[in-house]
């Protein structure tokens, strides 16, 4: 029988969260307004976003960090053609939610002594969604599924971070996991490239994404716009929102809230561009 007593966590690890987002962040920055909170857009690597939180809405409400987290990842990514990733981490865990159009969030768990607490499937599910390498990158995965008396959980993210690095990420330095709300605003304020998200009402957010889409012609928001294909994701995009803010509404949760209306915004934007868009 052993003997080994748990090492203790991080003492006073404040809650905290950082998004990541697998694109530019003009191309982020429509959807993020959609949150209806305050963030700080900028950028991290190659074809990569990072939103930080203004707020702390899991310190003056029901939901930990990490629901919270879930459900803003998943509002990006619904109606988004690319991934986002949330970090965050509180005095007891530290985790990463990756969230990926209409597919079922995937997360792993460490307690904050760096104990794996997740499933080993979901992490091969993370490295195929984000199209990591099979061998190598995986295999430096599988080693944070495992016991490492060296590691709390701040290193485990930390790890994490650096396997990504290979997929293109590179966090500003100072935006690391660990760090309390207010250093990682003061470290975001201070990028040239730092865009403040705030929200202005949905006819301004609205008018946000229809000047991206005008922009860039086909929009990041509507793929295949124009095509048989771009009309059947807007309508079950509309078909899926209601229903998914109602099941939000009766679990109190703002995440699933924003999820539901984000669907219903992508849906009806890419059904009205269809319809307005010049016939050949």
């Amino acid at each position: 029988m052993s003997t080994e007593v748990p090492r203790p966590g991080p003492a006073g690890l404040a809650p905290g969260a950082l998004l990541l987002c697998r694109a530019e962040p003009e191309s982020v920055a429509p959807a993020a307004h959609l949150l209806r909170e305050r963030l700080l857009l900028t950028g991290a690597g190659e074809d990569w976003s990072v939103l930080v939180p203004e707020g702390t809405p899991w310190l003056h409400g029901d939901e930990p960090v990490d629901r919270v987290l879930t459900g803003w990842a998943t509002a990006l990514a619904v109606g988004a053609p690319w991934p986002v990733l949330a970090l965050w981490w509180d005095a007891d865990r530290a985790g990463y939610t990756l969230a990926s159009g209409f597919r079922r969030p995937v997360g792993y768990v460490w307690l904050a002594n760096g104990t794996p607490a997740g499933e080993d499937e979901a992490m091969r599910t993370f490295a195929a969604r984000l199209g990591l390498d099979p061998v190598l990158d995986m295999q430096s995965l599988e080693e944070l599924t495992k016991p490492d008396f060296g590691s709390d959980a701040r290193a485990r993210l930390c790890s994490l971070l650096a396997v990504l690095t290979r997929a293109g990420v590179s966090l500003p330095t100072g935006l690391a996991p660990g760090e309390t709300a207010d250093r990682l605003r003061e470290i975001a304020r201070g990028r040239p490239d730092a865009h403040q998200i705030e929200w202005s009402g949905w006819r301004e957010a609205v008018r946000a994404e229809l000047d991206a889409v005008d922009s860039s012609r086909l929009g990041p928001w509507m793929p295949w716009s124009g095509t048989p294909r771009a009309r059947a994701l807007s309508l079950a995009q509309a078909a899926a929102g209601l229903p998914l803010t109602a099941w939000g509404v009766r679990r109190r949760s703002g995440g699933w809230i924003v999820a539901g209306a984000l669907l219903l915004v992508h849906g009806a934007l890419g059904l009205a561009y269809d319809l307005a868009r010049p016939r050949d």
